[in-house]
């Protein structure tokens, strides 16, 4: 088992790594919740595997609880579900003092915290992430949202959790797209800030992809460490939160320019990142060897890093109607070395143009 605390301010938490939580949840919630009133915001993915699980093991522990179903896919992360979910929470009579756990990938904790932000005007909400890319993502940091036709999270708000439980058994069940998806971002926190944790990866890719678990808890751990270093520093992304989008102000453009359904998310930010790092090297910010190093990590994992035949001047702007937008201009965050990067806002269209056509599958 291994822990990571994040600590702020007015909210601090602990995110816990290890097998075996799933049928000891009602156990490990107790401390944290005010009541014994819960609802569970899963996937129907998710239920069908571990629902009976947690239901039996919530109510074990005297927890009232309802699960609420929404359909599984990025497109439901939206207004009409957010309506949804706050509809059955009524029903169930939730109050202020209730608590909300998001149990699922990525789609459901963002939906979830986003209700949970809002419900009653914020209530408790717990973290149990069962995909990869969540449990290093998406679960750790406070960032809600649901998404908007012309923008990925476009409304939303930071509603932090305060706890966030990571099974890593629930890996097994995931599609090794899924795994390699969520690894993605580990690299990327890897690229960012931690050159001995992209050497870990470099040198235990087997086991990684195998899953086998104590490799699994080490690298999660280490990546929970690094975002939770960076959410304390700036919890709300007024500078240095802002590293850790390497590579997703592309990605962004790429999901919304595919409609959400052709990538992955991580499957996008690798693309992403090897856009980024194409243009450190093309500014002469970054050695080509280090662009290679990076690279080839990603594609041995299993990972693309070309754009499909896009319109370039379109991915373009769709990069402008991304959030990290700031007054008519690009906040890009580019790498000098593997656990070194730089924001930049002042590369102009054409630069960027040049690089993406590089990118870009002939």
């Amino acid at each position: 088992m291994r822990e990571v605390h994040l600590n702020l301010d007015l909210h601090s938490y602990s995110i816990t790594i290890d097998q075996n939580i799933l049928g000891n949840l009602g156990q490990w919630i107790i401390p944290e919740t005010k009541s014994n009133k819960v609802a569970v915001v899963t996937d129907e993915v998710v239920s069908k595997l571990y629902g009976d699980i947690v239901l039996k093991s919530l109510r074990d522990f005297e927890f009232d609880v309802r699960m609420i179903q929404v359909p599984s896919g990025e497109e439901n992360k939206s207004l009409t579900w957010f309506s949804k979910i706050h509809d059955s929470l009524i029903d169930h009579q939730m109050d202020r003092s209730s608590t909300l756990i998001a149990f699922g990938g990525g789609v459901i904790g963002d939906l979830s915290g986003f209700v949970a932000a809002t419900f009653m005007r914020g209530i408790s909400w717990i973290q149990v992430p069962t995909t990869l890319l969540a449990q290093v993502d998406a679960s750790v940091g406070g960032k809600t949202a649901i998404n908007h036709p012309k923008g990925k999270n476009m409304v939303g708000a930071f509603h932090q959790p305060s706890l966030v439980l990571i099974d890593v058994d629930t890996l097994h069940d995931l599609a090794e797209r899924d795994v390699v998806s969520g690894l993605a971002e580990i690299i990327k926190h890897g690229v960012i800030m931690n050159e001995p944790l992209f050497s870990l990866i470099e040198k235990n890719l087997t086991k990684i992809l195998r899953l086998v678990p104590e490799v699994l808890i080490e690298i999660i751990a280490e990546s929970c460490a690094n975002k939770a270093y960076v959410v304390e520093n700036d919890e709300r992304e007024n500078g240095l939160r802002s590293t850790l989008n390497y590579g997703h102000t592309f990605a962004h453009a790429l999901e919304v320019l595919t409609d959400y359904n052709t990538f992955r998310h991580g499957e996008a930010v690798a693309v992403g990142m090897n856009c980024a790092a194409q243009l450190s090297v093309h500014l002469g910010m970054l050695d080509p060897c280090e662009l290679d190093r990076q690279n080839t990590l990603l594609q041995n994992a299993g990972l693309p890093i070309q754009i499909p035949r896009i319109q370039s001047e379109k991915f373009l702007e769709a990069m402008y109607l991304d959030k990290k937008a700031n007054h008519g201009k690009l906040k890009l965050i580019l790498i000098e070395d593997i656990g070194k990067v730089k924001m930049r806002t002042d590369i102009p269209d054409n630069e960027i143009l040049t690089v993406i056509e590089k990118c870009t599958t002939n």
